[in-house]
């Protein structure tokens, strides 16, 4: 029998393949692309999920373009560096708003473009008033009263009274211990009803923010706290 014509044969004997066997293979041939999809779906995802990391990481709130500064370091950088009248001048200048008054206390606050000192002093009965300095001419603004009740009144002129240590000095005694720029100064009381001068140091090198707080009695440093946010 002639080789050729058996295999023709042969192939038209074979039985056709049954219905359950080409679902089969049907199916292997639909599993092998929904694996191939899912794969690529998961890579997809993995790269998108980077990818939204990563933005988030650059549009985070401590995120900063300046180094490794957090975002309060960075205003004090932006900030203590346009104060071209220090803390001395604006306490004078806000004493000077107000007739036979003492400084209670001075902050340093912004925005940067017109950066300011907010001050309040109070006469020697307790009545405070609040000032405003310019930090850039060290003008005082309109001196204005504070709402105070006479429990109020009474408790300030009596740490007014104890506090035989001056702003300047406990600023000194600050700055004695860490080299920086004073940004604030207030008079408070410790646990004890001892007055205490709560003095904010600001190094320029990092621009942390150092408090100290000072007994307004002898100078002593009571508490010394570094804030680096």
């Amino acid at each position: 029998m002639n080789t050729k014509s058996d295999e023709i044969l042969s192939r038209r004997d074979r039985p056709p393949l049954s219905r359950g066997t080409a679902l089969i293979c049907g199916a292997a041939a639909a599993g092998a692309l929904l694996t191939g999809c899912a794969d690529d779906t998961g890579g997809e995802a993995a790269r998108s999920g980077a990818a939204e990391a990563a933005q988030v990481a650059a549009t985070s709130p401590t995120a900063s373009a300046d180094g490794n500064l957090t975002e309060d370091q960075r205003e004090r950088k932006e900030l203590v560096p346009k104060a071209k009248t220090g803390y001395e001048q604006a306490l004078s200048a806000a004493v000077g708003a107000v007739p036979h008054s003492k400084p209670v206390s001075v902050e340093l606050k912004g925005p940067p473009d017109s950066p300011r000192w907010e001050a309040e002093v109070a006469t020697d009965d307790g009545t405070a008033h609040s000032v405003s300095v310019d930090a850039a001419d060290g003008k005082a603004g309109q001196a204005r009263a504070k709402d105070e009740d006479g429990d109020d009144k009474r408790e300030l002129a009596d740490l007014l009274k104890k506090a035989t240590v001056t702003p300047q000095q406990a600023a000194q005694t600050a700055t004695g211990k860490t080299k920086g720029t004073v940004t604030a100064v207030e008079l408070d009381d410790t646990d004890g009803s001892t007055p205490k001068w709560s003095v904010d140091v600001v190094t320029t090198g990092d621009w942390n923010k150092t408090t100290f707080d000072i007994d307004a009695t002898n100078r002593k440093i009571l508490r010394e706290h570094v804030d680096r946010d």
